[in-house]
């Protein structure tokens, strides 16, 4: 690989920063709130399966797409084709994904503008700087569009040092902090009245409802969704993997760290839930619909910090800053997917294609800052439920229908020569032929009739 377009010096470089990209607000706090809203431990026993089943078989292709081309998704993707009609639908794929990529994280940025500004909230209560402390609880709009921008300045700054001395680096440092910050948590929590009634319903499944069409629907999108699939995100990270690891491997170490992860944020968020109903907190409606779901995370969580006195604001603030490292580490892959393309298809420096990308991604995001009640939500819709099922479905056509047989598995072969003697290789083609592109199809059928 040249040496300008980086790769990741380590295989725990790689797995750190795939998780991170994987291992979000989505997972941290989506997770959690998908699970309560679908059943409790029925839905936590569906997302099990289907990530495992589904999930890793689409993360496998793209990895794959990503190592075997050595570049941006566009470039990687026409590298398989042999027709011009498939050289044109790889450009439409892979620009597709790094568009989405962008404008996710254009929407993104802003709730993790929020989560900053509810990180610093508890410091400026405890300076006593109550005018302060009510702007940055408070929705405004010069308060989001800072945050925001700060969060992308973050970004920027962490994906304008390269592969191994920006992605590489912070990865390795916020993956751990997370886990630490997240493991304290929920011991905390578990101490609390209510906690166990929590941790009953987030643990002990309801089969009944484990067929559920809706429930199972839920279960799948959040699968695909939490492992960043059809952005781009995981080609562009497969390009800088050496062509000396064990693909199968290092894919099944990124869905594991990705569903471990969701599952132990599942054993912070729903008992904390119950400990916040204990206090009187409204969480369930009279009919056992959770309430607020989308804002669940400011407005009852907060209510629970402010019941345990003083402790509550060090509690405040540990939480919204795990909240915060969720979503850095996974805004850096983001943001990688359109600066990899500008850089190798422009041949502009890194530090400015970072930053040219990273200010038409803050005015996207403040122009829906600007417009919230009616593109925040639009924009959210259009890229999770609209562009990235469609387009993960088209990187598994790719793998499962336009890359000859043999070709496929000489790039699988690279780092695992034994491969084709192994059950994935009997197994992962054809549910990458069949199964991921009608199981991904019936995802985004429901998304769009519902």
């Amino acid at each position: 690989m040249s040496a300008v377009r980086g790769e990741f010096s380590s295989r725990f470089g790689f797995i750190m920063a795939a998780a991170g990209s994987a291992v979000g607000l989505g997972n941290i706090w989506g997770f959690p709130t998908q699970t309560a809203s679908n059943g409790g431990a029925a839905f936590l026993v569906a997302y099990l399966v289907l990530a495992f089943f589904l999930a890793y078989p689409a993360l496998m292709a793209e990895l794959i797409i990503g190592r075997h081309g050595q570049a941006n998704a566009v470039s990687s993707l026409t590298k398989i084709t042999s027709h011009a009609w498939q050289k044109r639908f790889a450009f439409i794929v892979g620009f597709g994904g790094i568009l989405c990529a962008g404008f996710i994280l254009s929407f993104y940025a802003i709730v993790a503008g929020w989560m900053l500004s509810a990180t610093i909230e508890p410091i400026t209560t405890l300076a006593g700087a109550n005018q302060a402390s009510t702007w940055l609880s408070e929705q405004s709009l010069s308060r989001n569009i800072i945050f925001t921008v700060i969060f992308i300045i973050l970004t920027v700054a962490i994906i304008s040092r390269g592969v191994e001395n920006g992605i590489e680096k912070w990865s390795k440092r916020l993956m751990p902090a997370l886990l630490g910050i997240l493991f304290a948590l929920i011991a905390y929590v578990m101490t609390q009245e209510g906690a166990m009634q929590g941790l009953k319903a987030y643990l002990v499944p309801d089969f009944s409802s484990i067929f559920d069409a809706n429930l199972l629907v839920s279960a799948l999108g959040q699968a695909f969704f939490s492992l960043s699939l059809g952005t781009s995100v995981m080609i562009i990270y497969g390009s800088y993997i050496s062509k000396k690891e064990n693909l199968v491997t290092l894919g099944a170490y990124v869905t594991l760290i990705d569903v471990f992860i969701a599952f132990v944020a599942g054993l912070l968020i729903i008992p904390a839930m119950y400990v916040a109903q204990a206090q009187g907190v409204e969480i369930f409606s009279s009919t056992g619909k959770l309430l607020s779901e989308d804002t669940l995370v400011f407005q009852v969580l907060p209510a629970l910090f402010d019941g345990m006195g003083s402790v509550g604001l060090f509690i405040g603030f540990a939480f919204f800053a795990l909240m915060s490292i969720a979503a850095l580490t996974s805004s850096i892959s983001m943001l990688e997917a359109p600066v990899s393309y500008t850089v190798e298809r422009f041949a502009m420096s890194r530090l400015q294609a970072t930053w040219l990308i990273g200010a038409l991604i803050s005015a996207v995001s403040i122009t829906i800052v600007c417009n919230l009640g009616s593109l925040f939500g639009l924009v959210i819709t259009l890229t999770t439920k609209v562009a990235q099922p469609l387009l993960g479905l088209m990187c598994c056509i790719f793998v499962g229908w336009i890359w000859y047989r043999g070709s496929l598995l000489k790039a699988i072969q690279q780092g695992n020569p034994e491969v084709h003697n192994t059950l994935f290789w009997k197994v992962w083609p054809v549910y990458t032929k069949f199964v991921c592109p009608i199981a991904i199809g019936a995802v985004f059928l429901h998304s769009v009739l519902s």
